[in-house]
């Protein structure tokens, strides 16, 4: 508990965490990372979601990426990346349902629950690319502004069962 406790801080102090709980109990969550160090990709961030198996298929997933997408685009990010553990017929749809694009396989890149599995990378334009674009803010720089306010409730129509 205490790992994720940290790793959402750590998150936090540049790209949003957005977290759907019900009555205190967490349903799921999406956040972004950097995608990688180098300063050229600055502009681009990875994604993840995750939905609790009680949850899904309740809009949770399209809530949470239709107001992270949005948060994105205020912080100034231009191109989104999610990686899928193959097979994963519903977190594909999920993707795509939300705009998300096809790129690439890595094959028996990662490791877990004791076999090697290939990862899936789709990709997202979240806005139109600038000829001279400025360096994206970091998430706690948009607090109190009302747009994120608006982004944050942006997926709300998505959620079944309110």
């Amino acid at each position: 508990m205490e790992d994720m406790a940290q790793r959402i801080q750590k998150t936090l102090a540049h790209w949003p965490w957005m977290v759907c709980d019900r009555a205190g109990e967490v349903l799921g969550y999406a956040y972004a990372s950097q995608h990688r160090e180098r300063a050229a990709y600055q502009w681009s961030v990875d994604v993840s979601v995750y939905v609790h198996p009680r949850a899904h298929r309740s809009g949770i997933g399209r809530a949470l990426y239709t107001s992270l997408i949005r948060l994105l685009v205020l912080q100034g990010f231009y191109n989104a990346y999610a990686g899928i553990t193959l097979p994963n017929a519903a977190s594909v749809g999920l993707h795509e349902a939300v705009g998300f694009r096809p790129v690439g396989v890595y094959r028996k890149v990662g490791f877990k629950l004791g076999a090697w599995h290939d990862v899936g990378w789709w990709s997202l334009l979240l806005q139109p690319p600038a000829a001279r674009p400025s360096s994206p803010v970091d998430f706690p720089a948009l607090t109190g502004d009302s747009e994120v306010e608006a982004a944050m409730k942006l997926g709300l129509p998505y959620l079944r069962g309110r």
